[in-house]
């Protein structure tokens, strides 16, 4: 039966993982698989495309950092869209070029997060929202693989492929059942409900804690954009804006973009170096998709994150001295292996889970956005301004890198809460000042 568990009742880990729910996840995945590839595809493309269009550094830079200027259009307008129109529909935009590339990703990396987080289960929902930036570590990591098989231009053929599934499987996935409540459809939230977790399960406790949810928050102002910034949401609002600031300041995007040109100035083999980091990656981020909900989600990996910045910094300081030049290779690979673990490991996924469920329903759109701009503005910063910074110091960017990433540790440590195993609701109650 469509609605019977995948697995047995009595593993609490899994409890509540209907086939809907699984098909739901998969069809949301797909555009985070398309985001991947989008991200990947400009390391190992680079050398070809410059060749052939003739293209400079700053030509490069642009390219590969347009992306995330769309994204941060992108993301300007996905609370809105999140708000008016559902969550199903925003990943539509993931068809053209790679400026819409950025503008699709820009809605679907805050609509994804959130749509996945109000459809599972409080047991699994960081382990099913951290499955989000799995899929985009294997888009990203199959990039790396076949782009050094295949030449530039059959790469963005095969990246198209997951947004063409995704607009198919679009139509057979259910809405939210707690936006559904947010605009007042109420038998569709109880039958969204019952089909997400299964024809025999008693979902009445559950819909009546999201509609006694939603019905308390409408008594709170809220309808307008600049209401996010009252004081009672300080405390949300700085951290899902904080957490996306430092991770991107921290170099992720950079260095997934532009990691041959690293590798190639460290003196390492770039097909060799990129094929170990496409390879390293995916075990590792298939274990933080467990590790958030079986740990937590104040993961301690932006300590290794911040460690693997520094051996890549250190590893370009001995590239100064010729009898240092082997250790430098050694140091600045080792570095961004390490960095790439402890990232795709633990700080992604927690990333993203957490701002999926920090914002209230009647500030979620408009928070969440600013959240997300923030996050693909930053982004855009770091990623147009490695190559020149590059250019200047190898060693001084990834210090850079390192001190933002250690940024994150007394961050999260001091101001970032624990939400596994709480519902949405007590979560949000728990961060909403009602004084």
């Amino acid at each position: 039966m469509e609605e019977q568990l995948l697995r047995p009742k009595g593993n609490k880990f899994l409890a509540g993982t209907t086939t809907p729910v699984v098909l739901s996840i998969c069809v949301v995945m797909c555009g985070s698989l398309a985001y991947g590839f989008a991200v990947g595809y400009s390391s190992p493309a680079q050398s070809g495309i410059m060749a052939d269009l003739g293209l400079s550094i700053a030509d490069y830079s642009t390219f590969g950092a347009i992306l995330t200027l769309g994204g941060t259009i992108g993301a300007l307008v996905s609370g809105t869209i999140a708000d008016m129109v559902g969550r199903r529909v925003s990943a539509w935009w993931l068809d053209i070029g790679r400026f819409l590339m950025g503008i699709g990703a820009g809605i679907l990396l805050y609509v994804a997060p959130i749509y996945i987080a109000e459809i599972s289960p409080k047991s699994i929902r960081g382990g099913c929202t951290a499955a989000i930036a799995f899929m985009v570590y294997f888009g990203f990591s199959v990039m790396f693989l076949i782009g050094n098989i295949l030449t530039w231009r059959t790469l963005a053929i095969v990246a198209i492929i997951p947004s063409l599934v995704q607009l198919i499987g679009i139509f057979f996935i259910p809405e939210s059942p707690r936006w559904l409540a947010k605009i007042g459809r109420d038998k569709e939230v109880e039958a969204s409900l019952q089909y997400l977790r299964g024809k025999n399960v008693d979902i009445s406790l559950e819909a009546a804690e999201i509609k006694e949810n939603v019905e308390s928050l409408q008594q709170l102002s809220g309808s307008r954009y600049l209401d996010m910034f009252n004081r009672r949401y300080a405390h949300s609002l700085i951290v899902g804006a904080g957490v996306l600031i430092l991770v991107q300041s921290g170099g992720t995007d950079a260095i997934s973009s532009f990691a041959g040109s690293i590798f190639k100035k460290a003196g390492c083999s770039v097909s060799f170096a990129t094929t170990a980091m496409g390879f390293i990656q995916l075990p590792f981020a298939a274990m933080g998709v467990f590790l958030l909900d079986a740990t937590g989600r104040r993961s301690v990996a932006s300590a290794g994150t911040c460690l693997g910045n520094f051996l890549v910094g250190v590893g370009f300081l001995c590239k100064d001295y010729d009898q240092m030049s082997q250790l430098s290779a050694r140091l600045v690979g080792t570095g961004i292996l390490v960095f790439s673990i402890f990232y795709s490991m633990g700080v992604g996924g927690a990333a993203i889970t957490i701002v999926s469920e920090i914002f209230p329903m009647n500030i979620k759109g408009s928070a969440g956005s600013l959240a997300i701009v923030c996050n693909w503005f930053t982004s855009w910063i770091v990623t147009y301004a490695f190559n020149f910074l590059f250019e200047w110091s190898p060693s001084g960017v990834f210090f850079m890198f390192t001190l933002f990433s250690g940024l994150m540790i007394p961050f999260v440590a001091k101001i970032v809460p624990e939400t596994k195993g709480r519902t949405l609701e007590e979560i949000q109650a728990s961060m909403t000042l009602l004084n």
